[in-house]
């Protein structure tokens, strides 16, 4: 008796720390999805673009390209094109362009957009101030819309030895549809109806 009461000690004790493991490792697993993307965001990772309130005050005399490519998912029956396939502006000036979206279905969708640009490395040079990207856009059916995007290429890019042969950074746009929740009414709200007997 006396020589399983270790043993069963010992067994309990491993599966505490089991139990604390496997709980620690869900914990991880639903904090890294916003310190991933907090990651992208802040170093440019993965082509994540950069969000600013203004330009810098700083414009060089130095050009790069930017060019524009627009995607749709097949869960999305919109025609989404970039107005401009390119612009060559001034590192450090705010620009504005364009994309085109317009919804073909036969009812009102929502649809989101997700972005990225190449070369990767480039993402932490490109930033948006005002952007259609930032928030979810709906379509009535038939509708087309112009939509804006307003960014500059942070001087600080000619500074980057990785980014010294770069003359073109395309910028990337993919649209999803928006999975809405059905809007459920109860019997109180719901039309009535009038039947006769005849």
């Amino acid at each position: 008796m006396t020589s399983r009461q270790p043993r069963d000690k010992s067994n309990l004790r491993v599966a505490v720390v089991a139990g604390g493991v496997a709980l620690g490792m869900v914990g991880v697993a639903y904090a890294a999805v916003p310190l991933y993307q907090i990651f992208c965001q802040v170093t440019g990772f993965g082509g994540t673009t950069q969000r600013a309130d203004a330009s810098p005050e700083q414009i060089l005399d130095q050009k790069i390209t930017v060019a524009f490519d627009a995607n749709v998912n097949s869960s999305l029956s919109w025609d989404f094109t970039p107005v401009q396939h390119s612009q060559t502006i001034r590192i450090g000036e705010q620009v504005l362009a364009f994309y085109k979206a317009s919804n073909s279905g036969s009812k009102a969708v929502t649809g989101t957009a997700t972005f990225n640009v190449t070369p990767v490395g480039a993402g932490a040079y490109f930033s948006k101030i005002e952007c259609f990207c930032f928030s979810e856009q709906t379509l009535q059916a038939g509708e087309t819309v112009d939509m804006p995007v307003s960014y500059f290429v942070d001087p600080d890019i000619v500074n980057d030895p990785d980014m010294k042969s770069v003359t073109t950074i395309t910028l990337s746009y993919t649209f999803y549809a928006v999975e809405k929740e059905p809007v459920k009414t109860s019997s109180a709200s719901r039309p009535r109806t009038n039947s006769t007997v005849n």
